[in-house]
């Protein structure tokens, strides 16, 4: 088991970047993948991108890709998300996760376990 604690979140407005950054902590050695999702009022939740912890292999939503990048600093055990060209559909809250060994690859939505507790971003028109 990890511990994920988010930050980075805020108000921006359109056209606009921020950049997420996620901590883990705990049995980093259990860690296969990382992945960042996001969750709007009223909607479910979206995978946005995932990546595998030895950060060589991305994969992104279509709504985010060329505009958002995920990264991972094993050195640091961080995970980045770092989001360009915001528009206000981003508006969400934004949660990092992770993916145990066999689990399947990043960018299958299922089998993220661990996820943090979530940091607002708000995009103004």
């Amino acid at each position: 088991q990890v511990q994920l604690v988010e930050s980075g979140g805020g108000l921006v407005q359109a056209g606009g970047s921020l950049r997420l950054s996620c901590v883990v902590s705990g049995r980093t050695a259990s860690i296969a993948a990382m992945g960042w999702f996001r969750q709007a009022p009223g909607k479910e939740r979206d995978f946005v991108a995932g990546i595998n912890w030895s950060g060589t292999a991305a994969y992104y939503a279509d709504s985010v890709k060329g505009r958002f990048t995920i990264s991972s600093v094993n050195a640091k055990n961080t995970v980045y998300l770092q989001m360009n060209s915001l528009k206000p559909e981003d508006t969400a809250v934004y949660s990092c996760a992770r993916k145990p060994p066999g689990s399947g690859p990043p960018y299958q939505q299922t089998g993220y376990d661990d996820w943090g507790q979530g940091t607002q971003v708000t995009v103004s028109s």
